[in-house]
């Protein structure tokens, strides 16, 4: 085996390995990482010359979890949401955007990535619906880039407010030629974060038809490889009949929450090999309907995500689990408004697979991420099996012990193309890229970013006095929301 610089060897460890959908737990098993690839699976590895070993002895090792849809940006808003419904929160959170400067935006930014990294995400579909100006989108990807994460940065168009006092007006023009030019330069320069960032686009059932079209095939010709779409049925107007009038039904489409879609849409997306990513915290608070992720007709076309770190948890282990928990409760529930025993028909396996593998597919990049497979990207967590939460669950079954016992706490190390993230229990300092297009970097470890956030918090804050949110909410009510 030729000598690298840049080798990890994972020693002695339960790996959790996918032979397509199912999940194996290989015991006493050695993983080889060599620069941003996975190189070796067996027992008794020969490491390379100056290879790094870490002993992995009681500790469950996993393919780092894919999140399909949030919203990075909203950190500074964490907290306010805890007791909103779905208006209230457009309101208070998704107009904030009007608040912050590219600088909030970077700080934001950088620390919703961290924050998925801290709980085992390594990629993540960002929805960035705070598009105000070029450097809003130019300073995210930085922030992106510097964090260490894998990232498909769907740019995204948006309803920009002219003024908010006692009342909100937005701007007249809905696309913008500055829009269409920052689209275009942001496609140019990418992938950055050595190749880790790419670009999508981000578009809504909102926006007019006659625009969802100029977007679309400009998307297709800049070879943008996902477009991504929320939509509710009942909420919002139908995002696959829309897309399916249009002709633009291609695998490249992710779909976000689809709550309530009709067995004639959901068949019509997994025709078109469409997936729908499904965001249980969010949805079953904002009163969106029941999570789709485990829905019979769909849920070999159903992925999971987080949707918005500022209302709830940013982990995808919280939300395979409230997904599996919901559904199988209501399943239980008409199994006895049936007169039958209920039976557990919702698998650990199905629910972990969400956030691996089906993720991956949803983004199509399974071919490069979402199982442990020699050849693919070193994405991988590792998880303390020997942790009070745990211990004994990962003896008897390891997919269990991360499924229903572990926590963000238990995630001792995550790896990212590669690259240690966080290790023994810590992030580990970010290099802050200046610019995008330079190598000058600045250390910071989480206590600095914690502070800038903190006062980024207060600039959002001072420039929110005299905005009446019920004038926001009536704004949207009245528009194409």
């Amino acid at each position: 085996m030729s000598p690298t610089a840049d080798s990890i060897l994972l020693r002695n460890g339960t790996i959790l390995q996918h032979e397509g959908q199912e999940v194996r737990s290989l015991k006493e098993c050695d993983l080889l990482i060599e620069g941003d690839k996975i190189t070796g699976i067996g027992q008794n590895l020969a490491p390379p010359t100056g290879c790094k070993e870490v002993d992995c002895t009681s500790k469950i090792i996993s393919p780092g979890f894919i999140n399909g849809h949030h919203h990075l940006w909203q950190s500074q808003l964490k907290g306010r949401h805890g007791d909103q419904g779905f208006m209230e929160y457009m309101a208070s959170g998704n107009l904030q955007s009007y608040n912050y400067r590219p600088d909030d935006i970077f700080w934001g930014q950088l620390g919703g990535c961290l924050q998925s990294i801290d709980g085992g995400v390594t990629t993540v579909v960002d929805h960035a619906h705070m598009t105000y100006s070029p450097q809003h989108a130019t300073e995210a990807i930085r922030a992106s880039a510097s964090s260490g994460i894998r990232s498909v940065f769907c740019y995204t168009l948006i309803r920009r407010i002219r003024e908010w006092s006692s009342t909100v007006e937005f701007e007249e023009e809905f696309l913008p030629e500055w829009w269409l030019q920052t689209l275009e330069s942001l496609a140019g320069a990418a992938p950055v974060g050595n190749g880790r960032v790419t670009l999508g686009l981000a578009v809504d059932p909102g926006v007019p038809v006659d625009i969802l079209a100029r977007l679309w095939e400009k998307a297709q010709a800049l070879g943008l490889k996902l477009v991504t779409m929320h939509y509710v049925a009942g909420l919002m107007k139908n995002a696959v009949q829309l897309l399916s009038e249009n002709n633009q039904l291609t695998s490249n489409v992710l779909i976000s929450h689809g709550n309530g879609i009709s067995t004639e849409d959901a068949q019509t997306l997994i025709n078109h090999d469409i997936f729908i990513c499904s965001t249980p915290e969010t949805e079953m608070q904002m009163g969106l309907g029941n999570p789709v992720a485990f829905r019979h007709d769909l849920k070999s076309h159903t992925c999971i995500g987080t949707d918005c770190h500022a209302n709830n948890s940013a982990d995808i282990l919280t939300q395979m689990r409230l997904g599996l928990q919901h559904t199988r409760a209501v399943s239980n529930d008409e199994a006895f408004r049936k007169g039958e025993y209920p039976s557990v028909d919702i698998t650990l396996e199905q629910a972990f697979n969400l956030g691996t593998i089906q993720g991956a597919k949803a983004i199509r990049m399974e071919d490069q991420i979402g199982s442990l497979v020699v050849g693919k990207k070193a994405d991988i967590l590792i998880f303390d099996a020997s942790s009070p939460s745990m211990v004994c669950a990962a003896e008897e079954n390891p997919l269990a012990a991360v499924m229903l016992h572990a926590s963000v706490r238990d995630i001792e190390t995550v790896i990212v193309d590669g690259k240690v993230v966080k290790e023994r229990g810590v992030l580990k300092p970010v290099e802050i890229q200046r610019t995008l297009d330079t190598a000058d970097t600045t250390l910071l470890d989480w206590s600095e970013v914690s502070q800038q956030l903190l006062q980024s918090r207060e600039r959002v804050l001072e420039r929110a006095e005299g905005q009446d949110v019920s004038a926001g909410m009536a704004a949207l009510m009245g528009g194409s929301h």
